[in-house]
């Protein structure tokens, strides 16, 4: 068998299986954009909140000019006073295209806000579609740390946009030993799936985009008391 370890590459969509019950992770669906030796790194692209952008960038004293209702997603557990953009470009016409941009949220840094602005910035170049600091992770797809991007965005954000608080952080092989036992599977990173307008069906989508029948895979609930789980 060939070792995943070396053959996971970013970016991927991480799909929870029916075990995983953590109510953080419980059928998710996660764009993993970071994966090296020392660990990895992800969003959580099908949680939203109830909490509006407006009112979070107002926190930041950055005004908000798009929808009204537009609200934040919850990216992940690790540093949730990190705010991360998930965009289109306004040129992308393609639907596999899309764009991301992190931004810090107010609040201190910690350690693992550090490992979150070196995937912002790991392959950093100027020529982003934004005139700042943004990395091209896939065909279309950036992810900046820089506020004044994030300024420009909000003053006309795109069709395609997403806020993220916090995001899903993995230890040295953690992410490797979840994967051969089978709590994720992985699918093609795609614009469409990532920016799905209900992100309620976007976890039996994921799977059907890679030919899983999510019907066809067997339901997990907690059994009585001792923490173990069963299968139905």
């Amino acid at each position: 068998m060939a070792d995943i370890s070396a053959t996971l590459s970013t970016p991927v969509l991480l799909l929870a299986m029916p075990q995983v019950l953590d109510p953080f992770f419980h059928r998710s669906v996660v764009l993993l954009v970071r994966h090296e030796e020392e660990g990895s790194l992800g969003f959580i692209v099908n949680r939203p909140t109830g909490i509006k952008v407006d009112e979070i960038l107002k926190g930041m004293e950055v005004s908000w000019q798009g929808r009204e209702d537009a609200v934040a997603y919850f990216g992940g557990p690790v540093q949730p006073n990190l705010g991360t953009v998930l965009f289109g470009a306004a040129s992308s016409a393609a639907a596999g295209e899309a764009a991301a941009g992190e931004a810090r949220a107010p609040g201190g840094e910690s350690g693992a806000g550090r490992a979150a602005g070196a995937a912002a910035t790991a392959g950093e170049s100027g020529d982003g579609p934004l005139g700042e600091a943004a990395t091209e992770v896939l065909t279309g797809v950036f992810l900046t740390q820089h506020v004044g991007d994030l300024s420009r965005l909000a003053e006309a954000p795109p069709a395609r946009f997403r806020l993220f608080l916090g995001y899903a952080g993995w230890g040295a092989g953690q992410l490797i030993d979840e994967i051969l036992r089978n709590d994720w599977l992985t699918a093609p990173a795609r614009g469409d799936l990532i920016f799905a307008p209900d992100p309620e069906k976007l976890w039996a989508a994921a799977l059907g985009s890679v030919g899983v029948d999510p019907a066809a895979l067997p339901s997990w609930t907690p059994s009585g008391g001792n923490g173990e789980e069963t299968a139905n």
